[in-house]
């Protein structure tokens, strides 16, 4: 059973080591199985990354704020981060980066795939992990993409951001572990944010105490409910 600390990203005792990345235990079984039979069928599926702690989910989030990493509008390019008031600053960080502790990364149940054999043909190909490289037809991980969207919910995954629906960016690399999420979902009320986020050494915390609740909302609790493998994925 999962407790408090392990969806907020506090301790990772609920983990297991994986292709060089860390899981639930449940999740990991489940990513095999999928693994598996993605290459019964010529795909090969690799993480990206898995388990993202409250640390290290701080660690960008304060540098973000800070102008010390980039800042990139909804369409990706960068924005002036000196431009912004804090509310500004605040949704356009959210737009592509979690909330410390209120990221799904932190439960292990979801993960960031790709196909690794173009990257392994080509090393000038850097993977960006950009919805192009997906759903594009001459994208690196579009055949693994169309793959994954029929046989994914197979195996208990879905696409959490399918789709942008005002909150997160659509991101087709993000499978979860549906038996797992859910049940961390469901934990990860706004009492349980408020405790932590108050607790927290972070930029921005008083616009992020007062706009708590939208946060949850838009960000964390609306999902692409369905299974992510129908022909409505990402508005295309």
């Amino acid at each position: 059973m999962l407790s408090l600390r392990h969806i907020t990203g506090a301790t990772e005792s609920h983990l297991i080591d994986i292709e060089n990345q860390r899981l639930e235990e449940q999740t990991a079984r489940a990513y095999m199985k999928l693994k598996q039979a993605a290459l019964d069928n010529g795909v090969d599926i690799r993480i990206a990354s898995g388990f993202r702690s409250l640390e290290r989910q701080l660690s960008i989030w304060n540098r973000k704020w800070r102008g010390e990493l980039s800042l990139r509008d909804k369409n990706g390019e960068i924005i002036d981060v000196n431009a912004l008031n804090d509310i500004e600053k605040l949704w356009a960080i959210l737009h592509w980066s979690a909330l410390p502790g209120g990221s799904r990364h932190h439960w292990g149940s979801d993960l960031d795939v790709y196909d690794p054999y173009p990257f392994d043909t080509d090393k000038s190909l850097k993977l960006e992990l950009v919805p192009g490289e997906y759903v594009n037809e001459s994208g690196p991980c579009y055949t693994l993409w169309q793959w994954l969207t029929q046989h994914a919910h197979e195996y208990g995954f879905f696409f959490p951001y399918a789709r942008y629906q005002g909150g997160v960016a659509q991101e087709p690399w993000h499978l979860s572990y549906r038996p797992v999420s859910s049940q961390c979902h469901k934990l990860l009320s706004l009492d349980v944010l408020e405790a932590t986020i108050s607790a927290l050494d972070i930029e921005g915390k008083p616009c992020i105490l007062d706009n708590l609740p939208t946060i949850k909302k838009q960000h964390i609790d609306t999902i692409t409910e369905d299974e992510g493998w129908t022909n409505i994925w990402c508005g295309y």
